[in-house]
């Protein structure tokens, strides 16, 4: 400061009150770009664990805000508990239809080798996936996607990774008629179960009549997915009113969850998904691996490279990730979000059919900065989203 004195005292009158001005100018930008670090640094430690803990332990009422994307504050629902399962009108759950749909799914007959069932990409033992980057099936092919857990799957709205049906019942029985999967004529299906003896009992008293329908088999397998369900998780308990559940570093995850890591956005509602689509910078276009998502369904531009967006409830044990199964473990995945999900821009277009198709990644998706210390939290929040696993024992397959 004594050097500025000494300068000024140089100066002319005029020159004086110049510097002085853009001394002052000066002294008002540092203290501005101060302001805004110290802003933002105690915006991302407002409250010490415990405070957290205590928040988030004690109602929704008492959570911190969420931090949201202008785009999703219309109708948002927050995270929470799993809501409870809901069964169509025309499909309304029976212990008995429970009991045939899941002997359907278990049983490799519906194949046309009669050795792949519903259960062989989708294992109980394995959260109800197969823990595989691509699901393989008949004479061994390897499926364009990975398999996703239907663990939940009673709260989807449109399944499959481009939603290309409307109904878990007409999910059912898109798999036996998949060449790479099932590769059966559903009527040939259909045949088979009725010509097995020890199946007119189950359909009698599932349905009222032994009559076999691919709409029944669809009906009986949709309503006993709509069993398996996710019991409760450490969120769960902690949520309740438990705030020991939790360690410091989970409830930071939490925090950095719905606040700066900003998954919230999409990962939303106590089944941890908007249920919408998204491009999450995954398409490949114009690669080997290349995947067009939800603009097979559409056929709308805009929605090439879309794909569901998952529930993370079970997440630490349904991997790999994302719906080519490209990233594990999971750390690998947070650090491609954290970098904003960078997209080759080789890979962003393509021609399919004669049509010019490009990729646009969602808007929502940008670089986050969390630290090393950041990104251990929210993986070890994810991890608290996963349920014990409840062994099932699979049925007895009739004669």
């Amino acid at each position: 400061m004594h050097i500025i004195v000494n300068y000024l005292s140089l100066k002319s009158p005029v020159m004086k009150v110049f510097t002085c001005s853009a001394i002052l100018i000066l002294v008002v930008i540092l203290y501005s770009c101060l302001g805004q670090t110290v802003h933002q640094s105690t915006k991302s430690t407002q409250y010490t664990a415990a405070e957290l803990k205590k928040r988030y332990s004690s109602g929704q009422a008492n959570w911190p805000k969420a931090e949201l994307d202008e785009s999703v504050k219309n109708n948002f629902q927050d995270i929470g508990h799993l809501p409870e399962t809901p069964y169509p009108a025309d499909n309304l759950y029976s212990k008995e239809k429970e009991k045939l749909g899941k002997t359907l799914f278990f049983d490799p007959r519906l194949s046309s080798s009669k050795q792949i069932a519903c259960a062989s990409c989708h294992d109980p033992d394995l959260a109800w996936t197969d823990n595989r980057t691509l699901a393989f099936g008949h004479d061994r092919q390897l499926g364009a996607r990975n398999a996703m857990t239907i663990m939940n799957s009673s709260h989807i709205k449109n399944p499959f990774w481009d939603g290309r049906t409307n109904s878990l019942e007409e999910q059912a029985q898109m798999p036996v008629q998949d060449f790479k999967e099932m590769n059966e004529h559903i009527d040939i299906a259909v045949e088979k179960i009725a010509a097995i003896k020890g199946y007119e009992k189950l359909f009698s008293e599932a349905f009222g009549s032994k009559e076999v329908s691919k709409e029944k088999i669809g009906k009986a397998i949709a309503t006993f997915e709509r069993t398996i369900k996710s019991g409760s998780t450490k969120f769960d308990r902690f949520i309740d009113g438990n705030p020991d559940a939790y360690s410091d570093q989970e409830v930071q995850g939490l925090h950095l969850y719905r606040t700066k890591a900003q998954c919230i956005n999409c990962h939303n509602t106590g089944y941890f998904s908007n249920n919408k689509f998204e491009n999450d910078g995954t398409a490949l276009l114009g690669s080997r691996q290349e995947d067009l998502g939800r603009y097979l369904v559409t056929l709308k531009p805009e929605d090439v490279g879309k794909f569901r967006v998952p529930t993370l409830r079970e997440i630490s044990r349904t991997g790999p990730w994302m719906h080519n199964g490209a990233f594990t473990p999971l750390m690998d995945v947070l650090t491609f979000y954290n970098g904003g999900n960078p997209e080759p821009t080789k890979k962003r277009s393509t021609v399919h059919k004669g049509i010019g198709l490009v990729s646009n990644k969602s808007k929502l998706l940008k670089p986050l900065n969390l630290t090393k210390a950041e990104l251990e939290a929210l993986e070890s929040f994810l991890e608290t989203l996963s349920s014990k696993i409840n062994r099932t024992q699979p049925p007895a397959l009739p004669q």
